[in-house]
């Protein structure tokens, strides 16, 4: 039978029907201000980053008041607190990234039995296969390029050109002339989407999903906080934090995938799965490819069959997509890499290393640090401390690479709720500076690399606070049995 600390703070408080009427008006809170982040209607280009800050002081609060709830109670109220909240990230189309009209033209592509990676969007052969809410007739500019009306999908739109006729195109899909990027876990999970619903359905569909999974994860997490003993309410964390609301459920991206199969992986290991725990991680990575930075935090037992399951899974996954288009698999990766400045300079990538390096040096830079870290995680890590190393190896990666997108940080969270390194949910917030950098009449790159520099001093301090609160605990310890030792060399 399960056993769990309780915290003092879960049966003392106020009255019973105060401890809901709290969190009550708190959730309300946060889900007008997501109403008001994602409405289409909404004049205010800064919303999503105004309103995300905002949001996370109010499930601060969130939270100490669900401290109050009767533990019987927590799960359904943390768990239906992510369905509903997601109810108003389901109210309007995506926000701040139109990827989801990737993943739906994908899925509808394959449901036809076509490979996602043969065709571009704008290739005329599939003009059969594309619905309304994705593609459009354009119109010709004064100077003769494509034009498309504003608020055509109800999400950014693309000027193109259909090929070969080079006929005026709109799409809600970005980079339409390119081929897809997405590696096979992902595709299966798009073909999934959309073979449930009719082609007409719009991006509903993987908002939806990502609802799934998001409280699917939220559920996981409760769980998994009361068999260690921690408080159950901290999974509020995940499911009711906006980087979830508007990432996973109203910007449907695939990563909250990515990350619940992380999550699996880790799980399964701590139970003494390594083949199944490499084969969760297998599709992980088959998912987007970046969950391979969480490889080091999973490596503490039996590495070689963790390592082999792994690797079968992730090739097992890629080989009917190969059978059907050979090299073409690779899809727009390389363009990518080199787009988001992986393969030069450009914007803040590797962003901290350009505060003391310039030129070739801060990729270098950052590539040293990222092997020092990855060394030290794997020596590390144990199965005591695995959800902290796990999120020291996400959070610092992020934090030195300094992607442009915040989404990435779906895999990171689950492991900031789990291990308490609450100073990480400041690689979170620089990531959405980095993405959502708000018009204050300052350079933007000054006001992303300030940021990427207050999570890093934030990390630190909490690095730094937690190793001195463990050296002072040690010490009381030690002085505590110092009398009893005594007491047995006398004797």
């Amino acid at each position: 039978m399960e056993t769990r600390a309780t915290d003092p703070a879960e049966t003392a408080g106020p009255p019973p029907f105060r401890r809901y009427l709290g969190a009550a008006a708190l959730f309300l809170a946060s889900a007008g201000l997501l109403w008001w982040m994602v409405a289409p209607n909404n004049a205010y280009s800064d919303a999503p980053i105004a309103g995300s800050f905002m949001w996370w002081l109010l499930l601060a609060a969130a939270v100490r008041v669900l401290r109050h709830v009767p533990p019987r109670r927590i799960g359904a109220v943390v768990v239906g607190g992510t369905l509903l909240l997601g109810l108003a990230g389901l109210s309007a189309p995506p926000r701040t990234s139109n990827d989801s009209a990737r993943y739906s033209w994908d899925g509808i592509v394959q449901k036809a039995g076509i490979s996602p990676y043969a065709y571009v969007p704008i290739d005329e052969t599939l003009d059969h296969l594309r619905p309304a809410w994705l593609f459009a007739p354009g119109t010709t500019g004064a100077t003769g390029e494509p034009v498309c009306a504003p608020g055509l999908f109800g999400t950014e739109s693309v000027a193109a050109r259909g090929y070969p006729s080079q006929d005026p195109l709109c799409t809600a899909i970005n980079r339409p002339y390119v081929h897809t990027i997405y590696p096979p876990t992902a595709e299966i999970y798009f073909l999934g989407v959309r073979a449930a619903v009719p082609d007409a359905v719009g991006f509903l569909s993987f908002q939806l999903a990502g609802l799934l999974v998001s409280a699917g994860v939220t559920a996981v997490l409760v769980r998994v906080l009361r068999r260690s003993g921690k408080p159950a309410y901290l999974a509020a964390v995940w499911g009711w934090s906006p980087l979830v609301q508007l990432e996973a459920v109203n910007n449907a991206h695939v990563d909250v995938l990515g990350g619940a199969l992380i999550l699996a992986a880790g799980l399964l290991l701590l139970d003494g799965k390594p083949l199944r725990s490499g084969a969760a991680f297998g599709a992980a990575v088959a998912t987007k490819l970046i969950p391979v930075i969480a490889a080091p935090a999973l490596l503490f037992r039996r590495p070689a069959r963790f390592i082999a399951a792994s690797v079968a899974t992730f090739v097992l996954l890629y080989i009917p997509y190969v059978l059907g288009a050979g090299v073409g698999v690779i899809g727009f990766l390389p363009g990518y890499l080199k787009e988001e400045g992986y393969s030069g300079n450009g914007g803040v990538r590797f962003g901290l290393a350009q505060l003391v390096s310039t030129g070739p040096w801060p990729a270098i830079l950052s590539a040293v640090v990222l092997t020092a870290v990855a060394f030290t995680v794997l020596r590390r890590t144990t199965p005591e401390n695995a959800w902290a190393q796990q999120t020291v190896m996400i959070g610092l990666t992020l934090l030195i690479v300094s992607p442009t997108y915040p989404w990435y940080s779906l895999m990171l969270l689950p492991f900031v709720v789990l291990s308490g390194r609450w100073e990480y949910i400041a690689v979170i917030l620089a990531l959405d500076v980095n993405y959502l950098t708000p018009s204050l009449g300052l350079p933007a790159d000054t006001v992303r690399l300030g940021g990427l520099l207050a999570a890093a001093l934030a990390v630190g301090a909490g690095t730094w606070l937690r190793h001195r609160k463990e050296l002072a605990t040690a010490a009381l310890s030690g002085l505590d049995t110092a009398p009893l030792q005594g007491t047995r060399d006398g004797a």
